[in-house]
Formats: C-alpha cells, sequence, structure tokens
C-alpha cells in the first residue's frame, strides 16, 4: 500500500528527473530512456520510434522458462550500431572528397558469441564488414563464416598451425590475412609460403611513438607488447623486394588501446603512421589499408577526468579525424589514398545487452530505534540520550555538527565500557540505536542545509548510512572488468522510476568476497560510490540493471564461488508482436552439475557418495529409510539448478 510520504515523492518526481539523475544523457547514446510507467525501455532501432519496455522483456521471458539473473540481448542496437559506425565515415569520405574506401573489421574477442557475430556480419553485409580473430580458437571458429570477399585479419602470436591455416585459406581464395607483430613470423610464414610455392598476402602492425590514452595505454608505444619496429619494417621490406614479393604486404596496421579517451592521440598516431606509408608508396610498395585497430570509444558515463569511462569526441569527429588526417598526407605526400579500415568492437557490441539483477535483500548498517529502553541506564547512555534530543531541536549547520562529534565521541567510550564488562547488552543495544537515530538526523538536516562545499562530516556520514542492495549476481561472472580494472558501468533501477528515490545504497554480489560489490557508480552530479536506490519491498520484485556489459564481460567472466554463466534471451523488435518485440532464442544458464564437473567434482559420483551416506545413518537408526530418501531426492534435483539464487519459487524444499 502506497504511504503519504511515497504519495509525496510521486507529486514532486517525475521520469525525466530520473533519466537526469542517473546521467541517462551521458551513456544512453538514444537507446535506452524512461517511458510513462516509469520503467526503462529500449529504443533499439535507429529511424523507428519503437520502445520496448524492458520489464515487459522481463515477464516475457521468465514466462518462457528464462531464470534470474537475466542477461538480454537488444540484437537490432547492433545492427543499429553497425550501420551508424559506416554511415558516418561514408559521409566523412563524400564529404572530404576522399578517393578510398571504409570497412568496419569485428575484432570477435570482444564477443565470441555464434549470435553476435552472425549479427554483425548480417548488418554490415551492405557495408562490406570484415572480421578479426587473435587465437588458433577464434580462428577456426571464423573461417567458415567467411564469405569470398570478407576480409579477416590475423593478429596475437601466430604458431606454425595458425600460419598454415592462413596460408591454406588464401589458397582457396578466402581473404585472410597474416598481421605480422613479429618478426620471427615473418620469417615462419615465408618458409612456410616458399615450400607451396606460393605468395602470400600479409599485412604488419607498427609498434608507433604515439602512445594510447586511458587505461590501455600501453597498448601503443615503443614498449607495446605487439608490432614490429621500424627497422625490423625495413628488414622485412628489403626482404620482400628481395623475393619480388613487394605487392604482397597490403595493409600497414597500429592499435592504441581498447578505449581510446583522447581524440587528439589518435590524430598523433594517425599522421606517425600516415608518413610511413608515404614513404613506403615512394618507394614502390603497393600498401592497399591503413587499419586504426581499435579504441573507438564508448561513453559509461564517468566524469570526463576518467578516461576509462569517459572520452572527449563522438563518432562524427572519429570518423573525420582519421578521414581527413590520412588525405592531407597523401595530398601533401603526392600518394594514393589507402582504403581504411578500423577494428571497432566495443563501440559495436556494448549497447546492445544488459544485466537484470533482481534485490534480495537490503542490509542497513544503522541499527533501528528503539521504542522501550531498559529501566536506570548508566550515564553514558544517557548522555548519548541527550545529544538526541539535541539534534531534533539543531537546527543551525554548527549545532548539528556538534551532536555529531558528541556522539561520536561517546559511542567511543561506550565500546571501551563494553570491552571492559560494564555496559549489558541491553545498554549497549540502547547506545547504538541512539547512535544511529542521531546519525540519520543530522544527515537529513545537513543535505537540507544544502551547503557548498559538502562538509566533511556529511560525506561521513552518507558513507556510514549506505544500505547494502544484496543483488542475485557475481560481479567476477558479469562485470569482471568493474572488479579487475575499475570500469564503471551505469546502473539503475529498471522500474519504479516515477517515484523519487530515498536511499542511498550500494549494490552488492552473492559471493563471499569483500569485493564482490559494485563500488562505483554514474550519477547526474558524476562518479559516485553509491547509488540513489527506493526502498525495497519484501513482498514485491525490485529489478536493477547494469547497462553496456555487451563487450568483454561474458568471456573474461570467473566463476569466483561456482557461479557461472546466467540465462540469457535474445530479443527482436516488431512493430506487429505484442508489446513491440520477440524473443528468438532462450539461453540457459549452467547449471550446477555443469559447473561442478569443470572443476572435477561430478554428479554421479557425488550422488553415490552422499547415496551411502545417507544409507549409512538409515543403518545406524538416526533417520527413517522414507526420510532418508527424500533427503537424497532433494540433494540429487538440485545439482540441476541454477548456480545464482533462485526467486521464482517460494515452494518448500
Amino acid at each position: 500500500m502506497t504511504n503519504a510520504n511515497e504519495a509525496v515523492a510521486k507529486h514532486d518526481w517525475s521520469c525525466e528527473d530520473s533519466q537526469v539523475l542517473y546521467a541517462m544523457s551521458k551513456w544512453a547514446d538514444g537507446f535506452f530512456s524512461v517511458n510513462k510507467m516509469g520503467h526503462v525501455s529500449v529504443r533499439p532501432i535507429e529511424g523507428q520510434d519503437l520502445h520496448i519496455d524492458i520489464i515487459d522483456v522481463i515477464h516475457s521471458a521468465r514466462s518462457e522458462g528464462a531464470s534470474l539473473p537475466l542477461l538480454i540481448r537488444f540484437q537490432d542496437v547492433i545492427s543499429s550500431r553497425v550501420r551508424r559506425l559506416n554511415q558516418t565515415f561514408r559521409k566523412a569520405i563524400q564529404e572530404s572528397g576522399y578517393e578510398g574506401t571504409y570497412r568496419s573489421i569485428f575484432p570477435i574477442k570482444v564477443n565470441q558469441l555464434q549470435e553476435v557475430v552472425a549479427e554483425v556480419l548480417e548488418a554490415g553485409q551492405e557495408f562490406n564488414i570484415g572480421l578479426e580473430c587473435g587465437s588458433k580458437a577464434e580462428l577456426l571458429a571464423m573461417l567458415p563464416l567467411v564469405a569470398d570477399e570478407t576480409l579477416l585479419l590475423c593478429n596475437g602470436v601466430k604458431d606454425r598451425t595458425m600460419l598454415t591455416l592462413m596460408l591454406n585459406a588464401q589458397q582457396i581464395g578466402q581473404q585472410v590475412m597474416p598481421i605480422i607483430e613479429k618478426y620471427s613470423e615473418f620469417e615462419q610464414l615465408m618458409n612456410l609460403a616458399e615450400v607451396r610455392q606460393m605468395k602470400p598476402r600479409l599485412g604488419v602492425r607498427l609498434k608507433l611513438n604515439t602512445k594510447g590514452s586511458g587505461r590501455w595505454f600501453e597498448s601503443g608505444g615503443a614498449s607495446s607488447k605487439f608490432g614490429l619496429t621500424i627497422p625490423e619494417l625495413v628488414q622485412l621490406i628489403r626482404t620482400l623486394e628481395n623475393r619480388e614479393m613487394a605487392g604482397q604486404l597490403e595493409l600497414l596496421h597500429f592499435h592504441l588501446g581498447s578505449q581510446i579517451a583522447d581524440i587528439q592521440v589518435l590524430r598523433s598516431a594517425v599522421r606517425e603512421i600516415m608518413q610511413v606509408y608515404a614513404d613506403l608508396m615512394l618507394r614502390g610498395m603497393q600498401i592497399k589499408y591503413l587499419d586504426v585497430g581499435g579504441g573507438l570509444g564508448v561513453n559509461y558515463g564517468g566524469d570526463y577526468d576518467s578516461p576509462e569511462s569517459s572520452i572527449n569526441y563522438g563518432l562524427r569527429e572519429y570518423a573525420n579525424v582519421v578521414v581527413y588526417t590520412v588525405k592531407e598526407i597523401c595530398d601533401e605526400r603526392q600518394v594514393p589514398m589507402p582504403h581504411l579500415l578500423s577494428e571497432s568492437g566495443r563501440a559495436l557490441t556494448a549497447h546492445h545487452s544488459l544485466l537484470v539483477v533482481p534485490v534480495l535483500g537490503v542490509h542497513r548498517p544503522d541499527s533501528p530505534y528503539m521504542a522501550e529502553f531498559p529501566a536506570e541506564p548508566p550515564a553514558v547512555v544517557l548522555r548519548m540520550t541527550s545529544v538526541y534530543s539535541d539534534a531534533q531541536s539543531a537546527e543551525k549547520m554548527s549545532m548539528l555538527l556538534e551532536c555529531y562529534h558528541d556522539a561520536q565521541e561517546i559511542r567511543q567510550e561506550t565500546e571501551q565500557m563494553a570491552r571492559l564488562g560494564y555496559l549489558s547488552v541491553e545498554h549497549m543495544a540502547q547506545s547504538d540505536s541512539l547512535y544511529w537515530s542521531i546519525c540519520r538526523e543530522v544527515l537529513r538536516k545537513l543535505t537540507a542545509i544544502g551547503s557548498i562545499p559538502v562538509t566533511a562530516e556529511q560525506i561521513e556520514l552518507e558513507k556510514q548510512l549506505t544500505d547494502m542492495y544484496l543483488g542475485d549476481f557475481s560481479v567476477f561472472h558479469s562485470i569482471i572488468d568493474h572488479w579487475a580494472i575499475g570500469q564503471v558501468f551505469p546502473v539503475m533501477p529498471l522500474h519504479r522510476l516515477q517515484d523519487k528515490p530515498e536511499r542511498r545504497g550500494q549494490l552488492v554480489d552473492l559471493t563471499c568476497d569483500s569485493d564482490g560489490k559494485v563500488s562505483q557508480y554514474v550519477t547526474s552530479s558524476g562518479t559516485s560510490d553509491c547509488l540513489p536506490l527506493h526502498n525495497f519491498r519484501q513482498d514485491e520484485s525490485y529489478y536493477l540493471g547494469i547497462f553496456l556489459v555487451g563487450a568483454y564481460q561474458e568471456i573474461l567472466g570467473d566463476a569466483h564461488n561456482l557461479f557461472g554463466r546466467v540465462d540469457e534471451v535474445h530479443v527482436y523488435a516488431r512493430a506487429e508482436e505484442a508489446n513491440g518485440f520477440w524473443i528468438e532464442t532462450l539461453l540457459k544458464g549452467i547449471s550446477v552439475k555443469e559447473m561442478l564437473s569443470q572443476v572435477q567434482y561430478f554428479p554421479n559420483d557425488l550422488g553415490r557418495r552422499m547415496s551411502e551416506f545417507i544409507r549409512r545413518q538409515i543403518n545406524a537408526g538416526r533417520i527413517k529409510p522414507a526420510e532418508g530418501t527424500r533427503i537424497l531426492n532433494n540433494y540429487t534435483q538440485r545439482l540441476g539448478d541454477t548456480t545464482y539464487c533462485d526467486v521464482s519459487s517460494n515452494e518448500p524444499l
């Protein structure tokens, strides 16, 4: 039932306020918004005003047998991102008078799921999109998908087997090109090709002096992990010339990292490699492609001084910098303009998937107010009572801060007395209850005063009074980049957004690890260590969404505490369908028995051991046979469950 305070909140708050509060204008990129119902919705197809209510998707997925937590993939978002990228480059080429073409390349390491790759290829068919792989497994997965004109670039460390596969592909007419990143790869490639009496096509990745920007800045620069130095490049070219194979070097490549934060760094790198390109072309080489690598950034909504989460440019500026800078150098040096490639994986897939996290409960650090106290409290408790009374009547900031300082001092004294055995449990509870009541009262009034800058005491109180919302998920599996490298992901409620969120919370996961929490959040005031959330109601579902998880997270996920892959649904937008969408695919997450098998606990052996143990208890007379059978059946049935908490059933187990 809605109480009076919630009714006031509804009147004073709007869905537009929620959009501002959770900084959706920073990270949603036109795909996500809040509808009139107070639910987050997605507009997956650019140019169409079709919005899908995410709560409707959750209900539909549940009705089809999906469990929570749930990964939702909006496949049309991938198509929209592919079209947006290629059309933006085409426009830049047309406006600048550039004489070459542009092709986007999807690096599958970003998301190797077959349906994601298939969606990228289908959406990019009209743009002649290509693929990139970086390992033997990725190469074997992609070779059957490469059509006659599909360009497959092969990066990473290459052994003899991989190089042989690439030469085989070239022999049957596939556009497969090894990108030489170590000189020894070039030597081995040439030896293998000589045995076959063929001239291999190849590209070269260069180590530039320009360093990347953002978290992955070490991907560029002279100390980067991969790439040839200029002396090695010259040696490679001389070898090709001596073998009359100068025309086989078709591509020059550089890479500045997964997320380029500063557009000027990209401009500098393009200028640097273009001078090398011009020198080689004037020397008589026949290079066709310039690959500017990955790094087209995604704005995750963080502060602009946090390059891991934000960028200082948009897609149009990115395309213009590449196209106009290349054209400028080519015009200056009077060399042909190369065809342009970019390996934009994060920018194509990050937005298309989100993780739905149901809240299981809330832990509040402050003790509830105790209306009834034991008689004859000691002096230290009476002093705390007096401070609480002062806090209730205080209005000025100075008086409020004094109350807080007094409460802190008394609490320290109370804790010391408790350690020495001078306070009973009842009196300890009374003092603790009063302390937290003082904190809540002081913080409420300090917030209302709105001091700028905010006092240190208010910041401290906000941290102390932050609730912990227990979510049914694992940080280590679903958003491991947050734990590992501090990547910020947008998090917000998926519903109740017509109401003002009155609580400050942190989202914590199911793992028994203190790091299993989301510690940084995107809000209108910048990156924060807490998130505005609604009061949790035990009898109602409360869903949070973690957005922009479509790049890297699932494949990098860790099995901490044996939490595994979650259920996922693949959603397509269709106006003629009920609620504007249909679920094409439901993929069940990993079960307990499948996860246990991965760490060599095999279900048959576990069942046998449990059966033998229960039989011994029956023979010893500790339990009855029927009860033992019930317990054994329950154990074996649970092996087929999801590794996460089951929020779909309240039946006794």
